[in-house]
Order: structure tokens, then C-alpha cells, then sequence
């Protein structure tokens, strides 16, 4: 019974897209083999679509691929031993080839043997001669069984028929295959059995088991009682693939000890060599010289091959041995590597990402070994490179980025070369052709265009063209034109212009009014028609031109209903008295819109004039009593347009010396309405009340702020002025004694502060004996010195610091500081000025000088500049900087001082101030006790009571300070 199908088929994935099947020899055609779509993983209904096929096998279509259900069926049986002869296993290798994308995925069917030959001996009779003096024991080889079968099918066993002189015994060669032995285990009697036949039977594995039987005729021989030997049980032997027929391989050699033909010893290859071998190779039978009889390239099986050599000595039965020969095939780089481009995708997108696989190729070599080994490459500059996938299965992928518009088209040189020597190669090229893709946007030019045009065009006329280029093929390189639309004023850019899609060309829909735009801008857009599509913006700046389309517009004076505009001018009005001012105003721009003013018509020539650029009206001369009471003046207002456009205003003048209850009638006919008063007038009306209020409010509000700015207390003083009646407790007083005989300017002092708050304030002091103001309070030389006329300038800052006379000969200065910032750090030099401030009478250095002993005065720099940041200056008191303050009397003096003069600046430590005073001492003696006292407080109850009883001429003196100030 013939068996059709073994077994269902095993599914096994050894590697990543790689299906293995298994299928029994000889089934017949149309049997499942398996699914490959399932076992895949893949869509059974994309295959056809994906042009599913099955690629390799061994040249004949043994199986075939349902391409709509992925079904894998038998083409046609299969046997084994035909396409597997001597090899232990037989796998059939496919590939499964898909498109779209392509996809590579191997299939290997293996072919299971079946027991479907039964063993066979090479012949059906065989004869074997035994001596009958041989003892039991003595061994004589058998024929070994053939079965093509495969495993447990092929020879298990053998089997003797009984007979009491023979048995059988197995043994084992070298390769591990077992041959059967004849075995004599009695000895024999020629004379009572001359010959014995024994049937030799061969069993298999298979299920049912299968058999072959052969005929062995044993002779009982009376001589020859010594077989023939070889020098080596094995030899070894090698030959080039390519060697001709006819080469000598090797030969053997055995000798027999016998005489006669007993010892004469002839060669052949025993039944264990295979057919094959034996039509490839042959052997002298006298020599034992084996030979090349056929070409080795692509016939033989892999090496080495093996061979059995018989040796048979000549007598009637004569006795034989066997040795192995093996044969090494030395491969010949003799077959150029082969490419077969199994797949190929072209063209290819231009923006196919960097390994996208372009074709599948195999290239194999037949050689084996190192002669066998391909590569295979591409030219380096070109885009493409190849990666191997498995077994000779290579993939041409791209490398490089890929660009139409600079290269369309590929011619890819394959180049395979095997690793022999000396190497083989073979070339083929494959073309490739690039597809367009839409990735050039349109390029215009330039990006930005601006256009003049004049306004009051004609609509419809063109404006510009625009122009822009596509890098692309076809309808991705085919562009269109667009207005991308914003909003002006109001409107759509769509109804002030239009484009020619295809040509580029820009239209005016309407006319252009420069009054109501001058300018605008926008953005064409070039499109193609790639999918998507691409686009880019060209910008443009349009500007209208003015051209002189409006006339002048009056604005004042106004004529009520289109009336005269009348002016009431007194009797005793001079030459060039201002009677109104016309104002007029042009919508247009530039030239169109300079305006002049004319006098056009008048009821007397020679009593008004216009000036032409301003537009006033005044008299030319001095009124009379004899000019009429009213008059009609026209004044023409033009423009310097081309051509110019004018207005005229007639203007009613009336001659009076008061307002008159009722106003005489300038027409000369009736009346006529003119239009209500124009909106524009009305708006600039609205806008001069409006500015006119906030104006008013601004400076109420900064009116109260100085109000309550000026309201002093304790902790600060007043801005407001420079005296501070009610000062504070923690204020400094700066004593000043002044040099006999100094002089002072009596028209003024000045007390100036050089900080950032400092105002300077001038005042007049009205010098004499006894109080002045409450300013400066000199009394006694010092009074009389101010009088005489010295100069003198007090510099102060913005604090209030109140000058008061304490004895004769001293000026107090008392300063109402801010508390000081506990953040501020002393600098080097007035930390120097503090720490010396307690003996700064002590610690003064006196200087000699012609008059006598000169005191030296502590001094620090008063012009520093502002801290950076980061930094802080010594405490001057809040809100008062670094720069210090000064007192000076008379004018500055840059040079040094003589003997016996004040220096001209010095420090008060301490405090924010820094006094300089400068004056002209009368001689160049000095006295020592002119010197500067600090904290000193000289008021006593005495002076209290004195300043009680001046109270009031401080008062009036403070009046005549306040006048004189405001003077100033």
C-alpha cells in the first residue's frame, strides 16, 4: 500500500522570517503542506495584491502557493533518493518573494523518508570458497545490502539460513556502517559436502519491514589457505576538481604468500563503494593503480570520497581483504561569482528615507571554501549600498539622501568578487530612475517688491507681475498665484486688487484715494500642485501717490449757513492790528497741500492785507473816521498743486468802538443757507475743549501736591522755601565765624545746593544794623563789611538750612537732615574727617605765614561722583548724594590761600556738608582764633529774649525777602 502523507506538517521558526515544513517522501500531488500566511504572520488576503511567489527549490515545481489563502501545497510527489542520493537528510530551500513592500521570508520543506525501497543486494548469487582445513572461527565477508532508504529505513540487520557448518556476524568499519561476515563454526568435510547454499537476507527498519534476499554458494577448497593483505587498511589520496579524465590518483598494493595462482592478486572495488564513485574513478586490476575516469566539478559528493578496494588472490576459491581509500578534492577557483536580481523597484521616490531597499539580489559562487566566499559592492559615491540578509541573499538599500532635481537617474554597478586566487568577478548594473516628490516650494527672485501707485487709477489696469520658479516635475513644478487677504481698513485685500493665477500679473479692482490710504502691504503666495502642496510669500509694499484732488478746506473762520464770517474791529485800531487768522487745511499731501493765502477782492484795497503764508488778516494802516463802518474782504487760499485748486472766504468787517446790539447786513441780497457746520471743524472743536480741561486739571492737581508738599513737621522740612521756622530737634548747626572786616554784596546772597534735589533760591538782603531777614541775620562788623558791597554765594543743599546771627563775628547754619540710611558705609576720607572732627582744634596744623601762624584745615574732595552700583557713599543725610555741600561768600577762587585766609572749602564731620568760603581778607593778618566750631549752641536765655523783641522786624524783612525773590 502506497503511503501518501506521513505526517502533518512541523512549523518551526529557527529565525526571524523563516518557516520550516515537513513533509513525507512520494505524497501525492495537491496535499496540504502547510499555511504560509499563518505561520508568517501575514495578510492572506494582501498576497495577490503583494504578487506572492515562491522563488529556489530544486529546478522542478514540486510544491505550489495558493496566492489567495497562502495555502502551500504538493506539486507533484517528491522522491527522496532522487533528489538526495547518499546524503543523510534532504531539505528542499524556497523563498518567499512580496512587493509592495517587498518582503523576503525562506521557506525549507524537509522531505521524511518512507520505506519505500526494500534492501538489495548487488547481485543475486554470490560464491565463497572456504579451505576445509580452516578451523571454527575463520570469517569470510559477505556482500552488504543497498536500501536508498533513509535511517531506520535503510539496512537494520541480516540474516542467515540455518546451517550447522555457518553462521553470521556483523562488522563494524571504520565509518561506523556495518557489513555482514560468514563465520565457520565446524569444520568442514569436502567429502561428505562438497558446496553449501545459503540464502542471505537483508532487513530494514520501516513499518512493515521490507527485505532482499541474495544466493551465497560457499565451495569447500581444499588449498589456498592465505588471502591476500594490503600494506595500509586505508590510503589517502587527493585530486585537483579540475583534473582531466585518465589522472592518476593513487595506487594500492597487497600481497598473497601463496604460489600459484593461489598468490597472484587481482584489484577492484568492492560492492561497498558507491555506484557513483565508481563511474568517476577506476582501478588496474593488476597494478591496483586507481585512475580519474570522469570530471569531479559539480558530479561528485562532498568530499572526502570514500572507496573500498578489494584484493582477490587467484586461486579456485580465492580468498580476498578489503582496504578503505579516501580521496580529497582540491577545489579549483573555477566558477566567477553569479547575480540574479530577483527583485528591483524603480523608480524610486526621491524622499525615500535612508535604507529603503531598492532590488534583492543572490550571489552565489559554486565553489566551496574560501573560493566560494563573495563580495560584492557598489561605488562608493553613489547613494546605494548593500546589506547582506542571509545565506547569498543580498539587499541594495539607499545610503544618501536622495534628489531629483540633481540627479534623475542611477546606472548602479554591481560588482561581485569571490576571495580565490586569483579572485573572480562578475559586473552587472542596474538602473535606477528617481521619481519626483513635491519638496521644492516656489522661489521667487527677490522677497520683497515695493510699487508706487498714483491714485485715481484706472480700475483694471495692471500694477506688477510677479514670478516664481518650481525645482519639481509636473504638476508639483506647476505654480499658482494667490492674494493671501488681510484686512485694510476695513475691507478685504480682495477688493482692492486681483492676481492672474497663472500669470503672476496683480490688477487694480478699484481706484486708489491717497487721503484714505497712502499704503499697505501684503503677501502673494506662490502654490504648486504637488500633494501637499507647497507654497511661498512674496511680499509687497504698495504706495499710492498723491495727486491734487482736493481743494482747500476753511476751517476758520467759520461763515454760519454758508454766510460771510464777520469781524468787529475798534475805531482805534492801529497799522497792522491782527483782525482774524484764516485757517485752512488740504487733504492732500506735500506740494498739493502747501496753502497760500492772497487777498483776493476788498470793499477798500488799501485798508487790509493777508500775509500769504500765515493767513492773517490785519490792517494795513491806521483806521480813519472817515473809513466806511463795514467792509467785505475775499480771501482767496491755494494750493501748489498742478494744476492748483483754491477756496475763497469772504470775510465782513465792522468798524465800531463797541460791540453794536444788532449787526448790520453784509449781503447784498437775500440770504442764502449755507451747508451746518462740517464734522471735521465739530471733532477739532471737541478735541481743544477737551485738551483745554485736562490741561486745567493737570495743573490743579499739581497746585494741591505743592500745597501738601508744603506743609512741614517734625521729620522733614519745608520745600517750599528755605527758612524752616519750626525745625526739628536732631538738627545740625554750622557756627561760621567771619574774618573782621569782610565784605558782602548787599544785593544779594545765594544759597545754591548741588545735589539731586537742589533748588537754588536768590534772595536780596537788606543789609544794616540790627536784624535783616530770616535768612542771614548780620549785625555788628560783619554787617557792616555785607554792606559795603562783597560779593558772597551760600551753597546749600535742598534740606532747609536757616542762617541766623549768633555773636558778632559768627553765623550760625543750622540743618535739618533726614535720618541716614543704616545701609550706607564710610568711605576712607570721611571716616578721616569723623574721627578727627573732636580735636579739629586740636589736631589742626597751624601754618606760618607773613602775618603769623596759619591753622591747617581738614579738606575732602566736594566734586566725587555718583556711587556705581553696588557701592554707597558716606552718610551725607537722607536723600542727599555724595556731592557735598558748600557755603561761599564772593566769588570762587581757584588758587591756593594766602596767609591768613580761609581755605576755600572744608568739611563739617558728620554732617552733609562740605563749606567752602572764599573772601578778601583787608591785611594778611589773621587771628588764631579764626577757626570753625561745630555743635556749638550759643543761644541763651539772653539771646532768646533779644530775638523775642525782633520778631517783628524778622517779619517785615521776611517780606522784603519774599519780593525780591519773586523778583529774581
Amino acid at each position: 500500500m502506497r503511503l501518501y502523507l506521513l505526517v502533518s506538517c512541523l512549523v518551526s521558526c529557527s529565525a526571524p522570517g523563516q518557516v520550516e515544513y515537513s513533509i513525507a517522501e512520494e505524497t501525492e500531488r495537491g496535499a496540504p503542506v502547510g499555511n504560509v500566511a499563518r505561520d508568517l504572520g501575514l495578510d492572506a488576503a494582501a498576497l495577490p495584491a503583494r504578487r506572492c511567489r515562491l522563488v529556489g527549490g530544486a529546478g522542478r515545481a514540486y510544491f505550489s502557493l495558493e496566492a489567495g489563502s497562502g495555502a502551500l501545497a504538493v506539486g507533484e510527489p517528491v522522491d527522496r533518493e532522487q533528489i538526495c542520493p547518499l546524503q543523510p537528510s534532504c531539505a528542499l530551500s524556497y523563498e518567499l518573494v512580496l512587493e509592495s513592500p517587498l518582503e523576503l521570508h525562506k521557506l525549507r520543506v524537509r522531505i521524511l523518508d518512507v520505506n519505500d525501497h526494500a534492501p538489495r543486494f548487488p547481485l543475486p548469487e554470490y560464491h565463497v570458497g572456504v579451505a576445509e582445513f580452516l578451523s571454527p572461527g575463520a570469517r569470510f565477508a559477505l556482500p552488504s545490502a543497498q536500501d536508498p532508504d533513509e535511517g531506520s529505513h535503510g539496512v537494520q540487520g541480516y540474516s542467515l539460513s540455518p546451517d550447522p557448518h555457518f553462521g553470521l556476524a556483523m562488522q563494524t568499519r571504520g565509518d561506523g556502517s556495518s557489513y555482514p561476515e560468514l563465520v565457520l563454526e565446524k569444520p568442514l568435510d569436502r567429502e561428505q559436502q562438497a558446496a553449501h547454499r545459503l540464502s542471505l537476507t537483508a532487513h530494514d527498519g520501516g513499518s512493515p519491514a521490507r527485505s532482499g534476499s541474495a544466493q551465497v554458494l560457499v565451495t569447500v577448497l581444499d588449498t589456498n589457505d592465505n588471502a591476500p593483505a594490503f600494506e595500509h587498511s586505508v590510503y589517502r589520496a587527493s585530486v585537483l576538481e579540475n583534473s582531466p579524465a585518465g589522472t592518476p590518483v593513487t595506487q594500492v598494493r597487497a600481497t598473497d604468500p601463496d604460489e600459484g595462482a593461489n598468490g597472484q592478486v587481482r584489484y577492484a572495488f568492492s560492492n561497498s563503494t558507491p555506484p557513483e564513485l565508481r563511474r568517476l574513478f577506476g582501478i588496474d586490476p593488476q597494478s591496483g593503480a586507481v585512475i580519474l575516469r570522469g570530471a569531479l566539478d559539480g558530479q561528485a559528493p562532498p568530499p572526502p570520497l570514500e572507496l573500498f578496494v578489494e584484493a582477490r588472490d587467484g586461486g579456485l576459491f580465492g580468498l580476498s581483504s578489503v582496504a578503505k581509500l579516501l580521496v580529497d578534492v582540491t577545489d579549483v577557483n573555477n566558477h566567477a561569482p553569479e547575480i540574479v536580481v530577483t527583485s528591483l523597484s524603480s523608480p524610486v521616490p526621491e524622499d525615500s528615507p535612508l535604507g529603503t531597499v531598492v532590488a534583492l539580489l543572490s550571489i552565489t559562487d559554486r565553489d566551496p571554501g574560501q573560493n566560494g566566499r563573495v563580495v560584492c559592492r557598489v561605488p562608493p559615491q553613489l547613494p546605494f549600498q548593500l546589506k547582506a540578509s542571509f545565506d547569498s541573499y543580498y539587499t541594495l538599500v539607499t545610503s544618501g539622501l536622495l534628489d531629483r532635481e540633481r540627479v534623475a537617474e542611477y546606472n548602479v554597478t554591481l560588482t561581485a568578487s569571490d576571495l580565490g586566487s586569483p579572485p573572480l568577478a562578475t559586473r552587472q548594473t542596474l538602473r535606477l530612475q528617481v521619481a519626483d516628490v513635491n519638496d521644492n516650494p516656489p522661489r521667487f527672485l527677490t522677497q520683497r517688491r515695493e510699487v508706487a501707485v498714483a491714485e485715481n487709477n484706472r480700475p483694471g489696469a495692471s500694477l506688477f507681475h510677479v514670478s516664481a520658479s518650481d525645482p519639481d516635475l509636473g504638476e508639483n513644478g506647476r505654480v499658482s498665484y494667490l492674494l493671501r487677504d488681510i484686512d485694510i481698513q476695513g475691507r478685504a485685500l480682495s477688493s482692492y486688487l486681483a492676481i492672474d493665477a497663472e500669470g503672476g500679473t496683480v490688477y487694480a479692482k478699484g481706484a486708489f484715494d491717497f487721503e484714505r490710504l497712502q499704503s499697505f502691504h501684503f503677501q502673494v503666495e506662490a502654490q504648486d500642485h504637488g500633494t501637499p502642496a507647497l507654497a511661498a510669500a512674496f511680499l509687497v509694499s504698495i504706495t499710492v501717490l498723491d495727486e491734487n484732488d482736493n481743494a482747500p478746506v476753511i476751517l476758520f473762520p467759520a461763515a454760519p449757513n454758508g454766510s460771510l464770517a464777520l469781524e468787529v474791529v475798534p475805531r482805534l485800531a492801529e497799522a497792522d492790528y491782527l483782525v482774524t487768522k484764516v485757517v485752512a487745511h488740504d487733504p492732500d499731501s506735500g506740494q498739493n497741500a502747501w496753502l497760500t493765502f492772497q487777498l483776493l477782492q476788498a470793499s477798500d484795497a488799501g485798508l487790509f492785507r493777508v500775509s500769504p503764508g500765515g493767513g492773517e488778516v490785519r490792517t494795513a494802516r491806521a483806521l480813519r473816521s472817515s473809513d466806511a463802518l463795514k467792509h467785505k474782504v475775499v480771501v482767496l487760499v491755494k494750493d501748489r498743486g498742478e494744476p492748483p485748486r483754491s477756496a475763497s472766504l469772504t470775510l465782513g468787517v465792522l468798524l465800531a468802538d463797541a460791540l453794536p446790539q444788532a449787526l448790520p447786513d453784509f449781503d447784498d441780497g437775500p440770504a442764502a443757507r449755507g451747508p451746518p457746520l462740517s464734522r471735521l471743524n465739530f471733532y477739532l472743536l471737541v478735541s481743544l475743549g477737551c485738551l483745554s480741561g485736562l490741561f486745567l486739571a493737570f495743573l490743579l492737581l499739581l497746585l494741591a501736591l505743592r500745597l501738601l508738599q508744603c506743609r512741614p513737621g517734625p521729620a522733614r522740612p519745608c520745600p517750599c522755601c528755605c527758612c524752616c521756622p519750626g525745625e526739628a530737634p536732631d538738627k545740625y548747626r554750622y557756627n561760621v565765624r567771619m574774618l573782621p572786616g569782610s565784605h558782602f554784596s548787599p544785593e544779594m546772597v545765594e544759597i545754591a545746593g548741588m545735589g539731586k534735589l537742589t533748588h537754588t533760591y536768590l534772595y536780596r538782603a537788606a543789609l544794616g544794623v540790627g536784624p535783616s531777614n530770616n535768612n542771614l541775620v548780620p549785625n555788628g562788623d560783619a554787617a557792616g563789611n555785607l554792606a559795603k558791597g562783597a560779593p558772597g554765594l551760600l551753597q546749600v543743599p535742598t534740606p532747609c538750612i536757616q542762617v541766623q546771627k549768633v555773636k558778632s563775628d559768627h553765623f550760625n547754619a543750622i540743618l535739618v537732615p533726614k535720618p541716614p540710611n543704616p545701609d550706607w558705609r564710610y568711605s576712607a576720607s570721611l571716616r578721616a574727617g569723623m574721627q578727627g572732627a573732636g580735636h579739629m582744634e586740636e589736631a589742626g596744623g597751624l601754618r606760618g605765614g607773613p602775618g603769623g601762624p596759619e591753622q591747617q584745615w581738614p579738606t575732602v574732595s566736594s566734586a566725587t561722583t555718583e556711587p556705581e552700583a553696588g557701592e554707597v557713599s558716606p552718610p551725607v543725610g537722607a536723600g542727599v548724594n555724595s556731592n557735598s555741600w558748600t557755603f561761599k561768600y564772593g566769588p570762587g577762587n581757584s588758587k591756593p590761600p594766602g596767609p591768613g585766609e580761609l581755605p576755600d572749602k572744608f568739611i563739617i564731620p558728620g554732617s552733609p556738608a562740605i563749606i567752602s568760603i572764599r573772601q578778601d581778607p583787608p591785611n594778611s593778618q589773621t587771628d588764631k582764633s579764626d577757626f570753625i566750631t561745630f555743635g556749638k549752641k550759643e543761644e541763651t536765655k539772653k539771646k532768646k529774649k533779644k530775638k523775642k523783641g525782633s520778631k517783628a522786624q524778622e517779619r517785615k524783612e521776611k517780606g522784603h525777602s519774599t519780593t525780591d525773590h519773586s523778583d529774581q
